[in-house]
């Protein structure tokens, strides 16, 4: 990705339309019902607003997402439980790939191993 990441603005409707059907979570713009609540950071002094919100429910959904992102020159921000002070974990205009709802845990007593996904956390 380029350091002149291009805004979602730019988009066409039939290329975000094909990259929700990729998804298996749900992907929110400005318009939809629930936007505002998702874009909401720990420090409700950060207030921005992205493109596209992309509420990923699995890996395939982070890979698809950054793969749009890329395809189209997208700014990205990447949110696992929105506790960035500094707010970094949402952009204007780009796409948040909000990995908030992935969850799972796995524990390999054997190897004594533990995987769990970015979204875990103590809060929220």
């Amino acid at each position: 990705m380029s350091v002149t990441a291009t805004s979602t603005s730019s988009l066409k409707e039939e290329a975000v339309n094909q990259f929700k059907t990729t998804l298996r979570g749900k992907l929110l713009r400005p318009s939809d019902a629930g936007y505002d609540e998702e874009r909401k950071t720990f420090n409700a002094m950060i207030d921005r607003r992205p493109g596209l919100i992309a509420c990923c429910a699995g890996v395939a959904d982070v890979i698809s997402s950054v793969n749009f992102a890329r395809t189209h020159d997208l700014l990205v921000a990447v949110r696992a439980a929105g506790h960035n002070v500094a707010g970094i974990s949402v952009c204007d205009g780009g796409l948040l790939i909000d990995l908030s709802r992935m969850k799972g845990m796995r524990v390999d007593p054997a190897a004594r191993t533990i995987r769990v996904e970015a979204g875990l956390t103590w809060a929220k």
